[in-house]
């Protein structure tokens, strides 16, 4: 068997695939029989037609029954039209019969990936193995399947094998890693640096005593190991030495990790006098200066002198003092001078050494100048660049505030701007001078300047920073649909004030000139993620979703970036009542989750096969961070429950959708203390102050908040879960009985579901007490304060109370149960007010227009949707009500029958819950009836005959018409939505006769 084309035989080779569907061998290469036929199952299946595939898979196997390709190829399209149990079937047969043909191995293999049961693989390659003992290919085959499944102990003997039949280094470094992935993975620290460490070490140091080190990946791997054993010092001597010559592949790779482990050490001389040779070459070099600068103050605090005769450390000469410091900078702003291309990194070390010395209380930092003045100069040198405004965002602070204003009036004087006859303001004859008038406008914002101004100055800078924005657009004409105009931030800053009208003195009509001007900016940059982001933003606020489901599509989201933007995407779906649009946005999160463990096996793969070991540890923590990630456990919760309120009872049972999602209410798969909050709350641009800005204490307070709301959706999803598991037996069950079936302990479970959600609803009160503000473009809030203002939670906990007493009058039958039924018949009359309060809070205009003001109330409409959904657990618990009383009523009317008595009165909670369901009905109707009245109002509203007071922007009415259409079309699906679901839950209703 050769292995050729399959496993490289040195490290960094160029990967290399062996021809044929998959990526992998063509799979009947040695199907000898039947050549032909072969061929075209293998054509079907390459082209999707898997019906084909299978039928002439059958017709192949008529010939030759026991031909395993052909079998398997049927399998794979089985797998693929949705047969998974057939398919299983077939693919066993073979797997049983040990085959060790390439081409069925291979094709069994592409089928249980495809079923996503990786550990076939192993079980496969393992009978392989024993049959072919020899074989490179298929022993590389099976360590390869025990990464897919992180069998890292197999790996390593699955090496060491190898690596006994074919004494290749690569194959005798994979057991090392795997002996590394084994002390990673270990729950007791002290065996990983006790047993998997140093014999990992040990087998490494026997291969360099005798001289068999032959790649860069291998001494990466030792130093690995040598740093995660702390053997810093050898660490060291690895890279200096011999072996380091090694470290090549990468930019200063050597440098790097010599510079780690002098920081390791402690060895402070070295870092600076290694930082300070490396700045000599490359003054550019942020991360060095910063080294630099740490290794001074660290010498300073130490008082460090160089030694008399030897030399000052191993890297050469150190500066251990200010002046050196001040000095060694000053001489890397003269050398830039004379650079033919202009340096940042010089000028910018200046700053941050005032910044550190300031920080430190030294008075050494009128040696270096006046910040104001070397940030001038620094605009100057650089304003014309975009990278201008974020670099000297970090030094603003050093600037006193009562020089705020002068600052900024000194920078527009240096920028050559020129008045036109049209225009009272003067506007910019090139980009150069564009890029630099946008840097202060930048600067301005980030200074407060423009906070501190009342409502008609803001609106007079909007309107410039518009016209700005229009003028711009000249230079941006030969731009491609994929490029962003030049002038795009005047827009983007034009719409941060109109938010701060909006939002901090409740200017209505600020917030529809913001979207306005956002679809302005968006018809010439279609391309800009800034425009898109904050439309979205804006729109699901004023609770229209519809136009957001598109914007968030021409995103084009990436891979991780479902995971750190799609909450701006699946917080609003369903809560705004576009279920469709929800499920759709869970969906796609979810499958990047689901394909992320997949994907993550492949990558450890590949690092295995060209030596990028330290990768894998890395693909691990990802993979991990993902696995625990908040979004991805938010998602999870909220589909389930959405299928749930969306299917059952409705299209199938509760118990049957349960059922399909492997539910059950003792299991909870969230990784509640290893959650990760991977959202990326800076997404959005910002040039707010500080004090306005996104905290570390907001981050802190949102996930908290998240956390809370999670867990109240998981309870309830999961007591929701355990209602079929309250099946009823018409016999009264006794003690002993319910202890043998377990049915006890369901309650149980149900009664302890039911004290936690209690206990977090508290935590959840306690959270919203503090009233916390998040900044206009932080984490948007949760659900979690209409749930408890509504009604809505009150309502779902009483039902869930409900469901205990049901059960114990299941339990102890209607004989002695007067006290029960009347709580059972209260317990129906207060949900049944509750229920009404919670319609009443549903009761209003959605859209309201109000001197000639559009005024949108997406917190109706948050209301209807946690009416729906209240309405839906009402049913479910209402069926099994229904389940419980109707084998009594049944058995009570046998009973009159035999003994001939009309008279036999009946238990009043019969009464009880006719009454109850009849009341619900006419509840559930009166809504549907108002959110019919709700469609034909805004089908009637006729915006685009009004026009916004507030001409001053001089819009294009198309957008301002495009606007509001867009959030009156929202309004409208959402209803329709609504009121859908809800005919759907009154047939329900109508159903429950006991």
């Amino acid at each position: 068997m050769s292995s050729a084309g399959n496993i490289p035989c040195c490290w960094g080779s160029a990967p290399t695939r062996r021809p044929g569907w998959c990526g992998l061998a063509p799979p009947l290469r040695s199907c000898e029989i039947g050549e032909d036929s072969g061929v075209k199952v293998k054509y079907y299946l390459d082209n999707g037609n898997n019906k084909m595939a299978i039928q002439q898979a059958d017709k192949l196997l008529k010939k030759h029954k026991d031909l395993h390709c052909a079998k398997v190829l049927k399998a794979i399209g089985l797998q693929r039209t949705g047969k998974q149990d057939e398919a299983y079937t077939l693919a066993q047969e073979v797997a049983a019969l040990e085959p060790t043909d390439d081409n069925s191995l291979q094709a069994l293999t592409i089928l249980y990936r495809e079923m996503h049961r990786p550990e076939l693989v192993t079980k496969l390659y393992e009978a392989a193995v024993k049959k072919v003992p020899n074989s490179e290919e298929y022993h590389s085959h099976l360590f390869m399947a025990y990464a897919r499944v992180g069998e890292y102990k197999k790996m390593q003997q699955a090496g060491m094998a190898l690596y006994k039949i074919v004494p290749k280094n690569p194959y005798y470094f994979w057991s090392v890693m795997s002996l590394i992935m084994q002390s990673i993975s270990a729950q007791d620290e002290n065996l990983s640096k006790t047993m998997f460490l140093p014999l990992a070490e040990r087998m490494v140091e026997k291969m360099v005593k005798e001289d068999k080190i032959e790649a860069e990946a291998e001494v990466e791997l030792y130093y690995m190991i040598l740093e995660r054993l702390e053997k810093y010092r050898e660490a060291l001597d690895v890279v200096r030495g011999k072996l380091g010559e090694k470290l090549t592949s990468e930019l200063q790779s050597r440098e790097n990790k010599c510079m780690a482990m002098y920081k390791k050490l402690r060895r402070w001389p070295e870092c600076n006098a290694l930082s300070r040779r490396l700045l000599l070459k490359n003054s550019d070099d942020w991360q060095f200066y910063i080294t630099y600068f740490d290794s001074v103050f660290q010498l300073i605090d130490e008082s460090w002198t160089p030694p008399l005769e030897e030399e000052h450390s191993l890297e050469g000469e150190v500066h251990y003092s200010i002046e050196q410091a001040v000095k060694f900078i000053e001489d890397r702003i003269t050398e830039e001078s004379k650079s033919s291309r202009p340096l940042r990194g010089p000028y910018l070390a200046k700053l941050e050494l005032i910044r550190r010395l300031r920080h430190r209380g030294c008075n050494d930092e009128h040696k270096l100048g006046d910040p104001e003045e070397l940030m001038f100069q620094y605009f100057r040198k650089f304003g014309d660049k975009p990278c201008c405004f974020t670099d000297l965002k970090v030094f603003v602070d050093l600037l006193p505030a009562s020089q705020y204003t002068k600052f900024i009036s000194q920078l527009l004087e240096v920028i050559p701007l020129s008045a036109t006859a049209e225009s009272e303001i003067a506007l910019p004859d090139d980009i150069k001078a564009l890029q630099q008038h946008l840097c202060v406008v930048q600067l301005s914002r980030l200074l407060g300047i423009y906070h501190a101004m009342d409502k008609k100055q803001k609106l007079t800078v909007v309107q410039e920073l518009m016209l700005r924005y229009r003028h711009g657009l000249e230079f941006g004409k030969s731009c491609l649909k994929t490029e962003l105009q030049f002038s795009d931030y005047y827009c983007l800053l034009a719409v941060h004030l109109l938010l701060d009208l909006w939002l901090e003195e409740g200017e209505e009509t600020a917030v529809w000139q913001c979207l306005t001007l956002l679809e302005e900016g968006l018809s010439h940059s279609p391309s800009n993620a800034q425009f898109k982001l904050l439309l979205i933003r804006i729109y699901c606020r004023l609770g229209a979703f519809e136009p957001v489901a598109e914007l968030y599509s021409s995103l084009d989201a990436k891979h991780i970036q479902h995971d750190t933007i799609g909450y701006l995407l699946t917080r609003y779906a369903e809560s705004l009542g576009h279920y469709a649009a929800a499920s759709q946005s869970c969906n796609f999160a979810l499958r990047f989750f689901h394909s992320n463990q997949k994907d993550t096996s492949e990558y450890i793969i590949q690092a295995y096969k060209y030596g990028a070991f330290e990768k894998i540890p890395e693909f691990i923590a990802f993979r991990n961070r993902l696995n625990s990630s908040l979004h991805f456990a938010q998602v999870r919760t909220e589909r389930m429950l959405l299928d749930l309120l969306l299917e059952a009872n409705i299209s199938t049972s509760l118990e049957e959708s349960i059922k399909s999602m492997s539910l059950s209410p003792e299991e909870d798969d969230i990784p509640w203390k290893d959650l990760r909050d991977n959202r990326d709350l800076t997404v959005l641009f910002n040039w707010d102050p500080k004090d306005r800005d996104i905290s570390e204490e907001h981050r802190k307070l949102s996930l908290e908040e998240e956390t809370l709301w999670l867990r109240i959706r998981s309870l309830t999803l999961r007591l929701v879960s355990g209602l079929p598991t309250l099946s009823h037996t018409i016999q009264p069950k006794n003690s002993e009985k319910t202890a043998e079936n377990g049915v006890s302990s369901k309650i149980d479970t149900i009664r302890s579901l039911l004290q936690q959600l209690e206990a977090t609803v508290d935590s959840g009160k306690k959270f919203l007490e503090q009233k916390i503000q998040y900044p206009v473009l932080g984490p948007p809030p949760t659900r979690m304060a209409g749930f408890f203002s509504n009604g809505s939670c009150q309502c779902q906990t009483s039902l869930f109370y409900l469901v205990s007493d049901i059960y114990e009058l299941d339990t102890n039958g209607l004989e002695d149960s007067a006290e029960v039924q009347e709580r059972i018949g209260n317990s129906f009359k207060s949900l049944l007010e509750r229920l009404t309060d919670l319609f009443n809070k549903c009761k209003g205009d959605l859209i309201e227009v109000r001197d000639g003001t559009l005024k949108t109330h997406p917190n109706l409409l948050e209301n209807l949707v946690f009416f729906v959904e209240t309405i839906s657990i009402t049913l479910w618990v209402s069926s099994y009500c229904d389940s419980v009383l109707r084998p009594f009523k049944s058995n009570l009317q046998k009973k009159k029958k035999k003994k001939k008595e009309s008279s036999l009165a009946m238990p009043p909670v019969f009464t009880h819950f006719l009454d109850y369901v009849t009341d619900l009905q006419t509840l559930t109707s009166n809504v549907i009836d108002y959110i019919k009245g709700l469609e034909i109002i805004l089908t009637a509203l006729k915006l685009e005959d009004l026009s916004l007071k507030d001409t001053l922007l001089l819009q294009e009415e198309k957008f301002t018409k495009t606007v509001q259409g867009k959030v009156q079309s929202s309004y409208h699906h959402s209803v329709q939505e609504i009121g859908e679901l809800l005919k759907k839950r009154l047939d329900t209703i109508k159903k429950l006769k006991i």
